[in-house]
């Protein structure tokens, strides 16, 4: 008998107990395989680039405690909406060299496009 049971990391894996001698037990785990997505190759380096964002926002927080003169501020900012735009392109070429390539094997290229197509819609529209 196997039943469903949640694992450390994410995901799902599966537990049962298979017929011993009386009074032993094995326990079975097997996990679901992480899916594969366009950034995974890189994502040791797309981690990197988010937590150094992720010091520049405390900087910039930091900046704004002290009183900080304004476009000092203003150009911190700046800094990090460009560095998350480097993000961003990074995934956009992942997923379209792996994901789209992925979706127009399946015969779902034109889904993929659209769907891609609004996302780099969301990431112009800015202010």
């Amino acid at each position: 008998m196997l039943r469903q049971v949640p694992v450390p990391g994410g995901g799902i894996g599966h537990q049962g107990r298979y017929h011993t001698p009386q009074g032993y037990a094995i326990l079975v785990t097997m996990t679901a395989p992480t899916p594969i997505r366009g950034y995974t190759a890189s994502k040791d380096q797309l981690l990197a680039r988010l937590r150094r964002v992720e010091g520049q926002v405390r900087g910039i927080e930091k900046m704004v405690d002290e009183d900080r003169y304004c476009i000092d501020v203003l150009t911190q900012i700046s800094a990090i909406q460009a560095a998350l735009d480097k993000v961003a392109l990074g995934l956009l070429d992942g997923h379209a060299r792996h994901c789209m390539h992925e979706g127009a094997a399946e015969g779902r290229a034109d889904e993929m496009a659209t769907e891609m197509m609004a996302a780099v819609g969301r990431l112009m529209k800015r202010g």
